[in-house]
């Protein structure tokens, strides 16, 4: 291993979204020979002809990441992966997969390491999703925010143009950079206009990679991706509280769940639909940025509305609002509207808004009478 790696509207401003190491290393886990994908394409599938191929995820341990690495094992890939940490509780996510990859610890916005992954794992296929996701956060670090999220894109695109191999990439970009977008829902040309420090940084990346693909012909996309949810998704997020927090109710373990704006509007898909929207980005033959989304808004009250009807609770007795949880800048609806992907990648969501609440609810249910 590397150094590196062992160290390791009028008045608005408009943006038109482009179209056109750790400290000590893990123990290399041995990978289980790998089956062979398909050899060649099939018809208007927009598979590559290819006898196997090498992916490596960056954010690997998280949700995105662990989900990404399972459909990529099962489609016959070699996968390497890469976090800040990949012990203990960090990899739980990868636990039923974990002797069928190679991870590494690593810090990828640190300059030289993504050059230094790349390298070592010759992959064919990179899939970029690390960084911060949770939005306040932005605010109180702004500039770490900002050097977290585009910098390490910049370092990889540096990279890849500097790698003596055909490589594609997918970064993951986010409806955020719509902001107050004036239009709804929101496609691949509509205007920008990012309402937070998260949102700004993530146009940053998403900017760069088509400016680079236009000026350097790298096979490099975004998946603009809107919000994704499933178990695994951290405790923070509003769908993983109202699904914890009616499971908790129904437990006894608590009376009531405190919210902010019931009738802020999100786009929610399950993250397992996402991740395969990015997979089959790096299928198609030219690389393009595109919306990942359901296409359906719906509301926080909706949210909770279907996680209290799978335990046959009533949220107007448990759910109250404090106006110190309302977050500034999403009175817009952030909706995406998925045609594209339909139309071009025949990617259409697999799971419906209810079975993935439920799905959430059942799981935090378990989870909490395992830890009574």
């Amino acid at each position: 291993m590397s150094s590196a790696l062992a160290a390791s509207s009028a008045g608005r401003p408009r943006w038109i979204c482009s179209t056109g190491c750790a400290a000590r290393s893990t123990p290399r886990r041995r990978l289980r020979e790998p089956g062979a994908l398909r050899a060649a394409a099939r018809p208007g599938s927009g598979r590559l002809p290819v006898t196997k191929a090498r992916a490596l995820v960056t954010g690997i341990t998280g949700q995105d990441g662990s989900y990404l690495t399972e459909l990529l094992l099962d489609e016959g890939y070699e996968v390497w992966g890469v976090a800040r940490r990949v012990d203990g509780d960090a990899a739980s996510n990868l636990e039923a997969v974990l002797d069928r990859i190679e991870l590494r610890a690593a810090d990828v916005s640190r300059p030289g390491v993504m050059r230094d992954l790349i390298d070592e794992a010759k992959p064919r296929e990179i899939y970029h999703l690390a960084g911060p996701t949770f939005v306040p956060d932005s605010w109180e670090r702004p500039g770490e925010t900002l050097q977290a999220i585009a910098g390490p894109t910049g370092e990889l695109l540096q990279a890849v143009q500097a790698a003596e191999a055909e490589i594609r990439v997918y970064v993951a970009s986010s409806g955020q950079i719509f902001g107050a977008a004036a239009e709804n829902p929101q496609n691949e040309r509509t205007a920008c206009w990012p309402q937070n420090p998260y949102a700004v940084a993530k146009l940053a990346s998403h900017q760069l990679i088509g400016t680079l693909r236009r000026h350097s012909g790298l096979h490099a996309c975004s998946g603009i991706t809107y919000n994704h949810e499933s178990p695994r998704r951290p405790q923070r997020f509003v769908t993983r509280k109202v699904t914890r927090g009616a499971a908790a109710i129904k437990l006894g373990l608590e009376s009531d769940l405190i919210l902010g704006d019931l009738d802020t509007v999100r786009d929610w898909s399950h993250a397992r639909d996402i991740v395969r929207g990015a997979w089959l980005m790096l299928q198609a033959p030219t690389a393009d940025d595109y919306i990942l989304a359901s296409g359906v808004g719906r509301t926080v009250g909706d949210l909770v509305q279907a996680a209290f009807a799978v335990l046959d609770l009533d949220p107007g007795e448990h759910v109250k609002t404090h106006p110190r949880l309302r977050r500034d800048g999403e009175e817009t609806p952030l909706v995406g509207d998925p045609g594209k992907a339909r139309s071009e990648l025949k990617w259409t969501p697999s799971v419906a808004f209810e079975a993935m609440i439920e799905e959430m609810v059942q799981a935090d249910l378990e989870e909490l009478r395992s830890t009574r």
